[in-house]
C-alpha cells in the first residue's frame, strides 16, 4: 500500500502542473485586465495608455505568458502564492481566512447528505415497488430538478422572511459575541440547501448498488442459514454496496468547492466561494491561481483516498 501511495503522488505532480498550466493560459487569454478591471472605465480615457502599460508593467503584466507562468511556478514553488492585486495582501493569508468557513459548510453538507441518503436509499432497495420507493424516487428527481439558487431563495424567503426562525445572511450575527447557537443557526440553511442537492443523486446511487448486492448469491446463503434480515443487510450487503458509493463521494466532495460558490454569493457566506467571484471580477491572477490549484489538488487527493478506503471496504482489493 505504501508504494502504491507513493507511486500515485509522483504522478499527482506532472497531472497537476498540468492543470495550472491549462489554467493559467486560460486565465491569461481572458478578456480584460487586472489594471483595466482596477480603473473606473471614465478615467482610463483621461489616464492614457502610458499610464495603464505602466501599471501592467508594475504587476509583470508586459511579460509573455511563458515567463510569466514559470515567474508563478517559481514562487508557488517556494511556498509563495503571491500577492492580491485587489487587496494587496498575500494570497495565502487571504485564502487562510476564507478556506475553514468553506471547509466547515463542506463537511456538513457532506455529513447531511450520507446521513440522508444512505438510510433512504436502502429503505428503498430493499422496499422496491413500494409506495416508500415511489416517494423516494419523487423526492429525488425533484431535488436534482430545482437548481440550488432557487431553493436557497425560497428557504431564505420561508425560513428567514415569512417565519423569522433563521438567519439569511453570515457566519455570526453581527454586534453579537460568536456562540455555538448563532453560528449553528447561520449554518442550517446553506447547508440544508447544499445537502438535498448532493443527497438526491446519493439515493439513487445507493438504491441500485443495494438492489445489485441483495441479489447476490452469498445474501442468499446468508438468508438461508437463518440470519436476520437487518443482520444479512448491514454485515453482508451494506459493505459491498458502499464500494460504488465511495467512488461517487470522492468525486462529489470536491464539486462541493465550485458547487458552493453560488450558495456562499447568496447566503453572503465569507468563504472560497465567495472570493473566487471577488477574484474573477477584479481579474485577480493569483488569486484565481491559488483558487483552482486547490480545487485540483482537492480532486487529486480525494481520488487517493478513495482507492484507499476501496481496500478498506473490500479486502479483495489490494495494491501493490
Amino acid at each position: 500500500m505504501g508504494r502504491y501511495i507513493l507511486r500515485r503522488l509522483l504522478i499527482s505532480i506532472p497531472v497537476l502542473f498540468g492543470i495550472t498550466l491549462v489554467t493559467y493560459l486560460i486565465v491569461s487569454l481572458a478578456p480584460g485586465d487586472p489594471v483595466s478591471a482596477l480603473v473606473n472605465p471614465e478615467q482610463i480615457a483621461e489616464l492614457g495608455p502610458g499610464w495603464l502599460e505602466a501599471r501592467r508593467a508594475e504587476l509583470g503584466l508586459d511579460e509573455p505568458i511563458p515567463i510569466r507562468y514559470g515567474l508563478w511556478m517559481k514562487e508557488v514553488a517556494q511556498g509563495n502564492l503571491g500577492y492580491s492585486y485587489t487587496d494587496r495582501r498575500p494570497v495565502s493569508t487571504t485564502i487562510g481566512e476564507r478556506i475553514w468557513p468553506t471547509v466547515k459548510l463542506m463537511l456538513t453538507v457532506q455529513i447531511l447528505a450520507l446521513l440522508i441518503a444512505v438510510p433512504i436509499g436502502i429503505i428503498s432497495a430493499i422496499r422496491q415497488y413500494s409506495l416508500i420507493d415511489y416517494i423516494v424516487t419523487i423526492f429525488g428527481f425533484a431535488t436534482i430538478s430545482i437548481p440550488a439558487f432557487f431553493l436557497a431563495l425560497a428557504a431564505i424567503y420561508v425560513f428567514s422572511i415569512r417565519l423569522g426562525w433563521l438567519p439569511s445572511a453570515g457566519m455570526n450575527t453581527l454586534g453579537k459575541p460568536p456562540s455555538f447557537r448563532d453560528s449553528l443557526e447561520h449554518l442550517i440553511l446553506p447547508a440544508t440547501v447544499l445537502g438535498l442537492g448532493q443527497a438526491a443523486p446519493l439515493i439513487r446511487y445507493t438504491r441500485s448498488s443495494m438492489l445489485e448486492t441483495v441479489r447476490q448469491d452469498y445474501v442468499r446463503v446468508a438468508r438461508a442459514k437463518g440470519l436476520s434480515e437487518r443482520r444479512v443487510i448491514s454485515r453482508h450487503a451494506l459493505r459491498n454496496a458502499l464500494i460504488p458509493l465511495v467512488t461517487v463521494i470522492a468525486l462529489t466532495l470536491p464539486q462541493l468547492l465550485g458547487g458552493t460558490v453560488i450558495i456562499e454569493q447568496i447566503f453572503a457566506w465569507p468563504g472560497m466561494g465567495s472570493l473566487a467571484i471577488k477574484a474573477v471580477r477584479g481579474r485577480d491572477y493569483p488569486t484565481i491561481m491559488a483558487i483552482n490549484m486547490i480545487g485540483a489538488v482537492a480532486i487529486l487527493v480525494s481520488s487517493l483516498i478513495a482507492d484507499i478506503v476501496y481496500a478498506w471496504v473490500d479486502p479483495r482489493i489490494s495494491y501493490k
